[in-house]
């Protein structure tokens, strides 16, 4: 295990992400060049990269190389990539600020915006087709399956389809988990399930346990974001602070409160550090990911 701070270990990832995505990403001087510009406006330069970190965070549990790591894990950032240029879109969720700069639809158009989505998500497939993610050619082709779902209808796109049609009714606390398991805990999941199958097998109980990791950290994620949304400003969160609630949209706050948020979440701590707890050391890094994500400013 490297002795490396945890905040070493995570500047080292999140840089190494920027490097890949920069790679993986067409260049502006390529033809179109505007649908290139715009697709690298919205991917460098910005971002938390949970999912990479996440990604390679697993991967350390089976002693991955770091190569096949960085496949996954920019073809999940792509793919988030694609689902926040969307969602910002008038059609969705209309919001005219993103990582602290103006959304993609507002600093080139909205029919760009749609294509660089559509680019964004085509990439992240090819990117994860074109080279080797494990020793196993079958595993491989059930891993970008596995890819597929967590971003379709069964994944992030159905969550999100299920927040819009929430939108002004009070769902239950269950309804709500369902949602999220969904639109944020999907790709949240799927990038521990994928970066902890880029190296040594696990067997089905250890691969059972970090499943159950990813969807509580999916929500947790989740739960985190709704209580910032209430609290934080624009300026922390580089992006339009209060719109959950300016929108009429269900939250974890709005069904809980502010309060009884906090205690999910820490509870959802607990839970996800206990089922890290038989790996041992292994788990540090995805154990202090799930501390940082619970205590997260923005």
């Amino acid at each position: 295990m490297s002795h490396r701070s945890f905040s070493q270990w995570m500047g080292d990832i999140q840089q190494r992400t920027e490097t890949a995505l920069d790679h993986a990403l067409p260049a502006t001087d390529i033809a179109p060049e505007r649908l290139h510009q715009a697709m690298r406006y919205a991917v460098l330069g910005g971002g938390k990269r949970v999912r990479p970190l996440l990604v390679h965070a697993a991967g350390q549990l089976v002693q991955a190389d770091n190569a096949r790591l960085d496949r996954v894990a920019c073809a999940l950032e792509l793919i988030h990539a694609y689902s926040l240029v969307h969602d910002d879109m008038p059609c969705m969720d209309d919001d005219a600020l993103r990582r602290g700069k103006p959304t993609v639809h507002v600093e080139y158009d909205e029919a760009t915006a749609l294509l660089v989505g559509d680019a964004l998500q085509t990439l992240a497939f090819q990117h994860v087709a074109d080279a080797s993610l494990c020793d196993d050619p079958v595993r491989h082709i059930a891993m970008i399956r596995q890819l597929a779902i967590a971003s379709g209808s069964r994944g992030m796109a159905g969550g999100q389809a299920i927040d819009l049609a929430s939108v002004g009714l009070e769902l239950s606390l269950s309804e709500l988990e369902f949602m999220h398991i969904h639109k944020t805990g999907a790709l949240i999941r799927a990038s521990i399930a994928l970066g902890a199958q880029c190296g040594q097998p696990l067997d089905d109980e250890a691969m059972a346990s970090l499943d159950h990791v990813g969807k509580v950290v999916g929500l947790l994620f989740q739960v985190v974001d709704d209580i910032l949304d209430a609290e934080a400003d624009t300026a922390t969160l580089g992006k339009t602070a209060g719109k959950d609630a300016a929108n009429d949209k269900p939250t974890y706050v709005s069904l809980l409160g502010v309060s009884r948020a906090r205690e999910l979440a820490e509870e959802m701590c607990q839970d996800a550090l206990a089922s890290l707890a038989p790996f041992g050391d292994k788990a540090q890094r995805l154990s202090e990911l799930t501390r940082f994500i619970v205590r997260r400013q923005f």
